[in-house]
């Protein structure tokens, strides 16, 4: 019989954190529109977060019982309150995005080795300051471990607290009432390199991983920050090179509990096990449908794209655009690219796009469609169809082969996309193949309002071979 071990955290947040959130790696398919916020990127000063994938091809043992999974030796409250551990803050990072409900930063601290833990232990932080109910001296604050004994720097000497701030709105103000706020998740979330923390711990032993039966599926709950024990989880079993890691032969199924995709914690980590190291089979390269048409440098080229769709597409930007090559000197067209996400956060590469935009106004033009912030001319949200569907005459025009209609670009923008697709631009689409139907339903409408045959227009377009489509 297969043994489950189910595991539950439990965090304060809102009763509407609880939502259906990702599960197991299926659950990937319920936010390929949301892709990772680059607000909410971790970035970490030296000797932290940064440093932990250049170390994980070496196996961690340095920590480990004999044999790994015996608990007898595990360190209890090694520190206490009236004899704290005095940590120091390598870095606090704010790790959600801007739409967020409240603020949660990931706080990595150095012990220095001197406060050895395990994975689902927990650490106490005194903060600086007397209680005002009582003039004593702050009381311990306890705080999940968000990283393995190993820290996020494999050294060993470091470890990681998942710290939501706690602030107290105000209806009466209007605001936060400062004198509401919560005293350590502030100190921490405030805190900068350098700052002196004073700890207590390692605790609890209701939180360990199952290791001496690594058949078990472990089942982890959480909402919010209840989630730091299982990031120390699954870092022991699939980023480290543990001993754990390579025993265990369960599923690891995190279901997680938050407001917005903003508010998703260590979402770059779920969605990709891969460290730099780590060695990939691979096979290819593959495919001829998505080349560029290079011999015909005066086409135009429409993209279009969902999410991490426009990966072909970056590499046509960069070949036709940034490095030097002969395909981008000799390009005459337009590179015209619709990529549609969620929301500003979900925007990918855009720093480069809108560096190409400016230096290449008449050879590159970019849209998006933005589905939770930007309503279609319906009234709708924006899909990819619909932002496409904008310059439906302009885009039928290129596809054609007629004669490219140059003219007012702003006045004429919505007859744009058809009337490049009329002259014999090249439409490329990648991406989820659910964008697909939209995109085809769109279509199929204009070609009846403009009495074009529909499905001969399809075949043409693949006749000649300027329809490009690789979704997935």
């Amino acid at each position: 019989m297969q043994i489950s071990a189910v595991v539950l955290a439990l965090a304060f947040g809102a009763a509407d954190a609880f939502l259906p959130a990702s599960v197991g790696r299926q659950a990937k398919s319920l936010h390929m529109s949301d892709p990772w916020f680059p607000d909410a990127v971790a970035t970490f000063g030296k000797g932290s977060t940064a440093t932990i994938t250049t170390s994980a091809a070496t196996a961690q043992d340095f920590l480990e019982a004999s044999p790994y999974y015996d608990q007898s030796s595990i360190p209890i409250n090694t520190f206490k309150a009236k004899a704290p551990f005095m940590g120091k803050v390598v870095s606090t990072k704010r790790i959600v995005g801007p739409k967020a409900t409240g603020e949660t930063c990931d706080v990595v601290i150095d012990h220095g080795g001197d406060m050895p833990y395990w994975e689902g232990q927990s650490f106490g932080v005194i903060p600086p300051g007397t209680n005002p109910k009582n003039g004593k001296p702050n009381g311990v604050r306890l705080y999940s471990i968000a990283a393995s004994r190993y820290g996020d720097d494999m050294t060993g000497k470091q470890t990681t607290l998942c710290v939501r701030r706690a602030t107290y709105w105000d209806e009466a103000m209007g605001k936060d009432d400062p004198a509401k706020k919560g005293v350590c998740s502030n100190y921490l979330c405030d805190a900068t390199p350098g700052t002196e923390v004073k700890m207590t711990g390692p605790s609890g032993k209701v939180m360990l991983m199952p290791e001496a039966t690594p058949e078990a599926d472990i089942i982890m709950v959480a909402t919010g920050t209840g989630i730091a024990p299982f990031r120390a989880f699954w870092k022991r079993l699939f980023i480290e090179k543990t001993e754990a890691g390579a025993n265990y032969k369960g599923l690891c199924w995190l279901f997680l509990g938050v407001a917005n995709t903003d508010a998703l914690l260590y979402d770059d980590e779920l969605q990709c096990d891969a460290t730099p190291g780590t060695e990939v089979k691979m096979t290819g390269p593959s495919g001829k449908v998505m080349l560029m048409p290079e011999a015909t440098p005066e086409a135009d080229i429409i993209m279009v794209a969902t999410g991490t769709g426009i990966a072909p597409f970056r590499a046509f930007w960069k070949r036709l655009f940034i490095e030097k090559t002969e395909a981008g000197a000799n390009y005459k067209g337009l590179c015209w690219l619709f990529l549609g996400v969620a929301n500003t956060d979900a925007l990918l590469y855009d720093d480069e796009l809108q560096g190409i935009a400016t230096a290449f106004p008449d050879n590159f033009k970019l849209d998006y469609a933005l589905s939770r912030e930007q309503n279609n001319v319906k009234g709708g949200k924006m899909y990819i169809q619909d932002k496409v569907e904008e310059y439906a005459d302009d885009v039928f025009t290129r596809l054609k082969g007629g004669k490219v209609y140059i003219q007012d670009k702003v006045e004429e923008y919505s007859d744009d996309v058809f009337t490049r697709l009329d002259n014999g631009a090249h439409m490329y689409f990648c991406g989820l193949k659910g964008m697909m139907p939209g995109v085809l339903t769109m279509l199929e409408g204009v070609c009846k309002g403009k009495g074009i045959e529909y499905d001969e227009w399809i075949k043409g377009l693949k006749a000649k071979g300027q329809w490009h489509v690789e979704v997935y």
